[in-house]
């Protein structure tokens, strides 16, 4: 056998055992597909979705016991100036998020801290601007009871999305995103 024709792993007459090719594969796959499945926060649900369903129960109950908070006006002109506010929180929020080229889902993993536009002055921009944006549909409904639902659903996504994501990132990046926490309240 001459140099030109050694055989190497990456030479076409590389005979490699097919069961030895496929179970390293196989192995790798696993692999991938563990560490994808535990880089994540592991939040209970999206967000949106916890304030959808506590709107809904508002929404319901407001039915069964009807509420007039404030006079009409009054309601549409508050929820509007609310929703108004939500607006450029969540649009600085997600325009940070994708020039840092990371995930706005909790559920994939996150690549890097953001601590740029509303990132510079809560840690959790989009579930304030979601909260705002809540608070102002529950005035323009005009239902007390769509305004009470978003005591829950800020607690269930503080306890089931906001700590959870607190402590995968604090794993992930740890003494970087604990610099980033003292510096930058929720």
């Amino acid at each position: 056998m001459n140099a030109e024709d050694k055989v190497t792993p990456s030479s076409p007459n590389h005979s490699l055992n097919t069961d030895e090719q496929s179970s390293s594969a196989g192995l790798r796959d696993s692999q991938v597909s563990a560490r994808l499945a535990t880089d994540s926060a592991r939040v209970i649900a999206p967000a949106p979705i916890l304030y959808a369903v506590a709107f809904l129960m508002g929404l319901a109950a407001e039915f069964a016991l009807p509420t007039a908070p404030l006079p009409r006006v009054a309601e549409l002109w508050l929820g509007a100036v609310i929703i108004l506010i939500s607006i450029p929180i969540v649009i600085s929020a997600v325009r940070a998020l994708v020039r840092a080229r990371t995930v706005f889902d909790a559920s994939k993993p996150t690549t890097r801290i953001v601590t740029d536009g509303a990132f510079r002055y809560s840690r959790n921009p989009t579930y304030v601007s979601l909260t705002l944006l809540y608070i102002g549909l529950a005035f323009v409904a005009g239902s007390f009871w769509v305004l009470l639902m978003v005591v829950p659903a800020v607690a269930i996504t503080h306890w089931g999305v906001v700590l959870r994501e607190e402590r995968y990132l604090e794993s992930k990046f740890g003494e970087e995103y604990r610099r980033y926490a003292q510096r930058v309240r929720r």
